[in-house]
């Protein structure tokens, strides 16, 4: 088995260990985040550290690294309008959601370099991914800065959820993996789960039960 050190990862080249760290911790949600501006028109990117917070009051977060040397569209367009959109990377939607990656110049929206289409839904201020399955409307909350690596926390509360009844359980869950919702490995792996089980909830004492298989 390989083993490798703090001091170790701290030699290594920068590429290496970008593409070492950002895999070792473990497949991560894979979302298109869509942002407005006033004045330079839409923003798309890809983030791969959107999370659940709570669900009473709903609330999620993710990282950005606004710093003064590199230009963070998504951030800005939110702080400037309070309103973004999460949106799930889909299985035959990867090459087009990867491309918002590229570092655009701020008045060039990834939407029309990219061929993704922008949708309004219920007079939310911000764009919804067309083409995607399961969208979020959401509306800047707080934020909470980590200065160990000079990132941001951007907490947002959802306001707007839409998504095909099709994929939900009787008890509100959602079954990802029939809306074809990727996770990201890394930097730049998409990869399609593919549900083993679900359990019901775990006390002490009691056999694990399944959701979907039978029991003798």
């Amino acid at each position: 088995m390989q083993h490798i050190t703090s001091a170790e990862i701290g030699e290594m080249e920068k590429l290496f260990r970008l593409n070492l760290i950002n895999s070792v911790t473990g497949y991560k949600s894979a979302n298109l985040i869509a942002t407005k501006s006033e004045e330079k028109g839409v923003n798309v990117a890809v983030f791969s550290s959107v999370t659940h917070l709570g669900s009473n009051p709903a609330l999620l977060g993710f990282i950005t690294r606004p710093t003064k040397e590199v230009a963070r569209n998504t951030y800005k367009n939110i702080k400037e309008n309070k309103y973004f959109t999460v949106n799930h990377i889909q299985k035959d939607m990867i090459e087009s959601a990867h491309q918002t990656a590229a570092k655009y110049d701020e008045e060039i929206s990834e939407f029309q370099q990219t061929g993704l289409e922008e949708e309004y839904l219920d007079n939310f201020f911000a764009p919804y991914v067309k083409q995607f399955n399961i969208k979020l409307g959401c509306e800047y909350v707080n934020e909470y800065y980590i200065k160990e690596n000079e990132t941001v926390m951007l907490i947002g509360a959802i306001k707007h959820i839409y998504f095909d009844e099709s994929i939900q359980a009787p008890d509100g869950w959602l079954r990802l993996d029939d809306a074809e919702t990727v996770a990201i490995n890394g930097l730049d792996g998409y990869a399609l789960p593919n549900l083993l089980d679900r359990f019901h909830y775990a006390r002490p004492g009691q056999e694990i039960k399944s959701f979907f298989r039978k029991e003798d």
